[in-house]
C-alpha cells in the first residue's frame, strides 16, 4: 500500500521498432532509482511490408512482449505509467486495428509520439544524466525505424529532428542476403542522401561535442572497444571503417565473430552501423561518446517534471549518502581536509583541471565510507565496487570509475591501485590526498592541523609534509600512521618524506 512518504512507483514503457522495453523506477523526491527492467527484441520494424503493414507474426511477438508487460504491471495507477510508441507505430498503415488490442495487453494506454517529441524526450534523458555544463552537444539515437538527432546544452533542445533511418529497416534493405563492401557503400549514401536534409542547418548551429545514444551507437562502442583495445570507449570513422572491412572480408556480421556484440544486435547490427558512418560522414563528426541514457529515461524526467536547476551528480551524491547511512559530519571533515591539501599539491594545474579534481576528490570524500554499510571489513573496497556499478545519475562511466579508484586507494596497500597512481599527476595528487585526509580525521573529531602544516610535491616522484614535531609526539598514532603510509608509497617507487618541524 502506498504511504504518503514512501517513494513513488514510476514505470515507462518504450516501444521501440527493435526492442519493446519496460523500466520501473522509484522517485526520491526527483532522484530516479531504477528496480526492475525488462527488454524484448521484438523486431517491429521487420514485420512491415512493402505496402507499410504489419503482418501478423510481428505483431504477435508484440502483443505477448505487451502481456509479460502487463502482468508486471498489476497494481499500477495510469498515473504511474508512461507507455510511448515510435517510429514503426507511426508508419505503419494498420496501426489503428493494432492499438486497441496492444493496449488490452498492456492494460494502459499507449502514446504515439512524433519524431521530434521523440528526439526532445531522448534529449531530456541525456541532459539530465549526462550534464553538458554549458557546452553545446550534438545528440544522435539510431532505432530500429528512425534516428533522432538533437542539439542543445540547456534544458530546452535548440534543434530536434527525426528521420527515417534505423538499424532494423536498413539491414532489412540492404544486408538481407549479403554484407559486402557494395552493400555497405550503397546503405551509407542513402544515409547520408537523407542527412542531408539537416546537415546544412546543423553545421551551421554547431555542437562542442557528439553523444551516441541507445543500442546501435552502445554496440558500436562496445565492438570497437573490445576489437581494437580502444579504452576510450569512443566511436571513431577509423575504427568504424575497419569493422566494415572486416564484416565485408567475411561475408555477413555473424561469421565475422566481433568481440563485444551481443547475440541479440547480431542481425541489425550492419544496419546500424552503416547508419552511424552516415552520420559521422555527412556531419563531419570525429569522435563520438556513447552514454547509457535513452528515451526511457526522458519519458521519467519529463514525467516529474524535473527541472536543472542543481547539477544532478550533486543530488546523486546526497542520495547515495543517505542510502548507505554515511556520517555527514565525518565525510565533511575529510572532504575539508582533503580539498586542503590537494590545494597545496595543484600549484602547477590550470583553473580548469583544478576545479574538475576539487570535484572529484570532494565526491570521493563524500562518499569514501558508503562501503561501512556492507561491512567494515574492507570497506574501501566495497565502497569501490558501489562506485564502479552502480546506477549514479548525472555521472558518466569514467567519473564512476575515477571515484571508485579514489575510494578503493583511500587506505591499505597502494600496490593494488598502481595504475591510478601512474594515470597522471592530478589523480596521484587526489589519492595522496584524500588518503592523508583520512588518516587525520580516524578520530571523527573536529580537526585542526598544527600551524604551518605543508604538503608540496616538488617532481612527480615525491611528496614532502612539513609537519609541527610537537603534534607529532602529541599523536603517536598518527605519527605511526604516517611512517606506515610512508612504506606505503615507496613500495610504488615514490618517496614521501616527513619533515618535523
Amino acid at each position: 500500500m502506498h504511504t504518503p512518504n514512501a517513494p513513488q512507483m514510476l514505470a515507462s514503457v518504450d516501444l521501440g521498432s527493435n526492442s519493446f522495453r519496460l523500466q520501473i523506477c522509484q522517485n526520491h523526491g526527483g532522484q530516479l532509482q531504477a528496480v526492475d527492467s525488462i527488454k524484448e527484441m521484438v523486431r517491429f520494424a521487420a514485420g512491415l511490408d512493402d505496402q507499410k503493414n504489419l503482418d501478423q507474426a510481428s505483431q504477435q511477438r508484440a502483443l505477448a512482449c505487451l502481456a509479460k508487460f502487463g502482468e508486471r504491471l498489476r497494481g499500477f495507477t495510469p498515473e504511474q505509467v508512461r507507455a510511448v510508441a515510435t517510429n514503426t507505430f507511426r508508419v505503419a498503415k494498420n496501426i489503428e486495428s493494432f492499438i486497441p488490442k496492444a493496449e488490452a495487453a498492456l492494460g494502459f494506454p499507449i502514446e504515439i509520439i512524433a519524431g521530434r517529441e521523440e528526439a526532445r524526450l531522448i534529449y531530456t534523458g541525456v541532459i539530465h544524466t549526462l550534464p553538458p555544463n554549458g557546452d553545446k552537444m550534438l545528440v544522435v539515437d539510431i532505432g530500429g525505424g528512425s534516428t533522432e538527432f538533437v542539439i542543445g546544452s540547456q534544458a530546452q533542445p535548440q534543434c530536434t529532428e527525426s528521420l527515417p533511418l534505423g538499424c532494423v529497416t536498413y539491414t532489412m534493405r540492404f544486408f538481407k542476403n549479403k554484407n559486402g563492401e557494395k552493400e555497405f557503400q550503397a546503405a551509407i549514401t542513402a544515409a547520408r542522401a537523407e542527412i542531408q536534409r539537416i546537415a546544412q542547418h546543423y553545421k551551421r548551429t554547431g555542437w562542442d561535442f557528439a553523444v551516441g545514444t541507445s543500442g546501435s551507437a552502445k554496440s558500436i562502442r562496445d565492438v570497437l572497444a573490445a576489437e581494437t583495445g580502444n579504452t576510450a570507449e569512443t566511436i571513431t570513422r577509423a575504427g568504424m571503417d575497419k569493422l566494415i572491412r572486416r564484416i565485408a572480408a567475411a561475408g555477413s556480421v555473424k561469421k565475422a565473430r566481433l568481440e563485444g556484440l551481443k547475440p541479440e544486435r547480431v542481425e541489425v547490427f550492419a544496419g546500424g552501423l552503416a547508419v552511424m558512418a552516415a552520420v559521422f560522414e555527412e556531419l563531419g563528426v570525429q569522435t563520438m561518446t556513447v552514454t547509457d541514457a535513452a528515451l526511457r529515461d526522458g519519458v521519467f524526467y519529463d514525467f516529474i517534471g524535473r527541472s536543472l536547476n542543481e547539477d544532478m551528480r550533486e543530488q546523486t551524491v546526497a542520495l547515495f549518502q543517505q542510502r548507505y547511512h554515511v556520517s555527514q559530519s565525518q565525510a565533511a571533515r575529510v572532504a575539508h581536509t582533503a580539498a586542503l591539501l590537494l590545494e597545496s599539491l595543484s600549484q602547477n594545474a590550470s583553473v580548469h583541471e583544478l576545479n574538475h579534481w576539487r570535484q572529484y576528490l570532494r565526491w570521493a570524500a563524500q562518499l569514501h565510507e558508503i562501503g561501512i554499510d556492507i561491512a567494515y571489513t574492507a570497506y574501501h573496497k566495497h565502497t569501490a565496487y558501489i562506485l564502479d556499478q552502480a546506477d549514479m545519475p548525472g555521472f558518466s562511466r569514467k567519473e564512476q570509475q575515477i571515484l571508485a579508484a579514489l575510494t578503493l586507494g583511500q587506505r591499505g596497500d597502494l600496490r593494488k591501485v598502481a595504475d591510478t597512481i601512474a594515470a597522471g599527476p592530478m589523480m596521484s595528487h587526489a589519492l595522496f590526498a584524500l588518503r592523508l585526509a583520512v588518516l587525520f580525521n580516524r578520530a571523527r573529531l573536529p580537526l585542526t592541523l598544527p600551524q604551518f602544516t605543508q604538503l608540496r610535491s616538488p617532481d612527480p616522484k615525491t611528496y614532502i609534509l612539513r609537519i609541527s614535531g610537537k603534534w607529532l609526539q602529541e599523536n603517536p598514532l598518527t605519527a605511526g600512521t604516517l611512517a606506515d603510509e610512508r612504506e606505503q608509497w615507496a613500495k610504488t617507487g615514490i618517496r614521501f618524506d616527513i619533515q618535523a618541524v
